[in-house]
């Protein structure tokens, strides 16, 4: 079995520590060997994506060092042993098995009396069925007519992958003819949300599906009840307009009030349930099962290739690494996450409860406090669009924030126009190369306003197409980057405490039973 120790007992964090600033990323891309590091520094990832960390502030010593960090703090193996069923998430005292939604990469994985790999394949098949009946119009409402739309509710990890992952895919599906159903999302508890999306469909006509593990979620629970008034104000039957994605102990399993219901576990977090039923219903039903097997696909090919010990063979483990080492070194304090793609719009988004619920952690597995930071701040916004907004800081400010592009040779759709003898997707690609090279290499200027001082470290994510196999292997990468990370902090990355303290807080502001800060702080916003 791995041992699990604090990085700053390692003697590869302490010779680590020694290696901060020895790389110029301006001369290492100015000089004529930039071509051969540019070419070196590339690793293949699944769903046909390449890694390239080029202009990372990194050279075959840090690199060395890096590699004997992982062998040292034993990330592959305790991956390994993440995927055979150990309980990794000490916190909650439980498995954790995204990874088993789409792979068996590990051991026979049994608990709750049954092969959790053949629940989940069985689950996806139930969706897939379920999906099928929708769109064949076998499955109809009161009036005998086909759904058209479907609308997701759920808040959190609930809302914001299979958001990201829609919207990733829509004009796909669309342009590739898999398009079936339209798909919208309701999550924030904010009366404004849902009365905005509610009053845009047809409801005769819509599937709402309602997603809560525990079946208590207070902000999902509220949503639905919103819902369903417009859904009898509208003369329909809710029961024939819900179902639920659940777990099978929950109220809402079994239960009349739902056409049906899928089932996930709580061996899946939120942030990590796209490739569950969370993201599986919506996502079938939005494209066709086909479509989402595809994404599940892709996401399997990623993880096979994370077992890989040879970190330059292995972009997900090199991502981490690279990672701590700009945060634990360098003392960089964020990430920005900048997709080249408008269908990534909310990927970012989802990228910020991934990386920051998981390891915003100051105390180690065992409840320890840490003496070293951990993870970092991640936002980011689609490009052209973020040049335009934040670029100035990430340029010029006080603050070297490390950056993370993603981009694709090709656009979804096939349409496009030639404007001063370049198409829109070529003048796209060439601002992803523009600022990768200024953001590294700077600009000198007598006038110090118009200067540039360079060495802002940047990787690259590419490849020809955003399609769902892309998509499922991108978004494992990163939940695989995030596990790395948290196996070299020693934290859990798989429980989130500090999303519970508010709630408990809520619920004793909506009891009324409360004084001091509370009582006073209600008081100026409830009537």
């Amino acid at each position: 079995m791995a041992t699990w120790s604090n990085a700053d007992t390692l003697s590869s964090w302490k010779k680590l520590q020694s290696l901060k600033g020895m790389v110029s990323i301006a001369d290492e891309l100015s000089g004529s060997g930039a071509a051969d590091r540019i070419a070196k520094y590339s690793i293949p990832m699944g769903g046909a994506l390449t890694y390239n960390f080029a202009a990372k502030q990194v050279n075959e010593q840090i690199l060395k060092t890096l590699a004997e960090l992982a062998e040292e703090q034993q990330l592959v193996e305790k991956y390994q042993e993440l995927l055979d069923g150990a309980v990794i998430n000490t916190g909650e005292k439980r498995m954790v098995l995204h990874q088993l939604t789409r792979g068996q990469l590990g051991k026979d994985v049994m608990a709750d009396g049954v092969n959790k790999r053949e629940f989940y394949i069985n689950e996806v098949k139930r969706i897939a069925d379920f999906a099928n009946d929708v769109h064949s119009g076998k499955l109809v409402n009161e009036k005998g007519e086909k759904y058209t739309t479907v609308c997701q509710i759920g808040i959190g990890g609930s809302d914001l992958g299979p958001r990201a992952m829609y919207l990733a895919l829509e004009n796909w599906a669309k342009k590739n003819n898999t398009f079936k159903m339209e798909a919208h999302f309701i999550s924030n508890v904010d009366p404004d949300d849902a009365a905005s999306v509610v009053k845009s469909l047809d409801i005769s006509k819509t599937i709402f599906i309602l997603v809560s593990k525990s079946g208590t979620t207070l902000e999902t629970l509220t949503n639905e009840s919103f819902v369903k008034d417009f859904i009898k104000k509208a003369g329909c039957d809710a029961s024939k307009h819900m179902i639920a994605v659940t777990s099978e102990t929950s109220p809402l399993a079994h239960n009349p009030d739902y056409m049906a219901a899928f089932y996930m576990d709580d061996y899946i977090g939120g942030r990590y349930s796209s490739t569950s039923g969370v993201g599986g219903a919506v996502l079938s039903l939005a494209f066709g099962p086909k479509v989402f097997q595809e994404f599940l696909d892709g996401a399997a090919e990623e993880d096979k290739l994370c077992l890989n010990k040879d970190i330059t063979k292995n972009a997900a483990l090199m991502d981490a690494l690279i990672g701590v080492y700009e945060r634990n070194v360098q003392g960089y304090p964020a990430t920005a996450i900048l997709p080249y793609s408008q269908a990534l719009s909310r990927f970012p988004a989802h990228l910020q409860q991934l990386d920051m619920e998981s390891n915003g952690k100051s105390v180690n597995r065992d409840g320890q406090p840490l003496g070293y930071v951990t993870g970092p701040v991640i936002f980011g916004e689609p490009g052209t669009n973020g040049q335009h907004s934040f670029y100035q800081l990430l340029h010029q400010g006080t603050d070297i924030i490390p950056l993370q592009f993603i981009a694709f040779r090709e656009n979804q759709t096939g349409e496009d126009v030639v404007i001063e003898d370049s198409t829109s997707q070529v003048k796209l690609c060439a601002n992803v190369t523009a600022q990768i090279v200024a953001f590294a290499c700077g600009k000198t200027d007598e006038n110090p306003n118009k200067a540039f001082a360079g060495g802002r470290p940047s990787s690259l994510i590419y490849g020809a197409q955003l399609n769902p196999k892309s998509l499922g292997a991108l978004l494992a990468h990163y939940e695989n980057k995030v596990m790395f990370q948290g196996f070299v902090w020693n934290v859990n990355s798989f429980d989130q405490e500090g999303v519970q303290l508010g709630k408990k807080l809520a619920k004793t502001v909506l009891s009324g039973n409360m004084d001091g800060a509370l009582k006073a702080y209600s008081s100026l916003l409830i009537k």
